[in-house]
């Protein structure tokens, strides 16, 4: 998985408009679904730690990847152009100077269901999914460290909270559609750069993880703890 990735499609619409039918429609935010064999040029452990520096930093130069990391820039150039090769990066237009190349990220979908059905995937597919959650947590508890010293409207902006319910498969179904209408939202509002106005001297780079998901193997707790709230509200963390 990657941290700019969205499950299956889904229907949308405005809000205060009457439902409309599951229907394909465009990735809100991933831009391609991951087949077998991306996912297996995507497994090296050097392309993930790329991946998830891009994904930081926005973008950067195989120069500033291989400093950054503690390897060559031939071997990150090599790796940034297999990635190119698979869709899962391009060049940043924004940054290009012309005597070095700017590379971003683009987002990708993961369909574990699809991609397990096949045994020989499935090494491969946790290492990616580990891999991704490991930078996850990396990312989290960085932040969690440094909130202490951090800008006090900054950590009062940022939430961290876990809620469990007792839901229907269509009121989760419903659920994640609605906030992936507002992830899209904001993401639209940025423009089509997906960054703040470049004269904005506040901006940083945030980052949003958002899990949804059934419970496995859980005991049959109808009607417990419904509509608990756990975590800290604003200023707990953030993604």
């Amino acid at each position: 998985m990657s941290d700019d990735k969205t499950p299956a499609p889904v229907a949308r619409q405005n809000p205060g408009e009457p439902p409309v039918p599951a229907s394909p429609v465009p990735p809100v935010i991933a831009e391609r679904s991951m087949d077998a064999q991306t996912m297996k040029a995507f497994a090296h452990p050097l392309r993930m730690a790329m991946y998830s520096r891009l994904t930081d930093v926005g973008s950067a130069t195989a120069t500033s990847l291989a400093r950054h990391l503690q390897e060559s820039t031939g071997q990150t150039s090599y790796h940034l152009r297999q990635l190119e090769k698979h869709g899962l990066v391009e060049e940043d237009p924004d940054r290009g100077t012309g005597r070095e190349r700017w590379w971003k990220p683009l987002g990708y979908r993961m369909h574990v269901e699809e991609l397990g059905q096949d045994a020989a995937n499935l090494q491969v597919m946790h290492s990616v999914l580990h891999e991704g959650l490991r930078h996850r947590m990396e990312t989290i508890t960085s932040y969690l460290d440094a909130a202490p010293t951090e800008p006090r409207e900054w950590v009062d902006a940022s939430v961290d909270t876990t809620t469990t319910m007792t839901m229907t498969l269509e009121q989760e179904r419903t659920l994640g559609e609605e906030l992936l209408q507002v992830i899209e939202r904001h993401r639209k509002a940025l423009g089509p750069s997906g960054k703040a106005p470049a004269e904005s001297p506040e901006s940083r780079r945030v980052r949003l993880y958002l899990s949804l998901f059934p419970l496995v193997d859980e005991e049959d707790t109808q009607g417990a703890d419904d509509g608990g709230t756990s975590g800290g509200g604003p200023g707990a963390g953030r993604g």
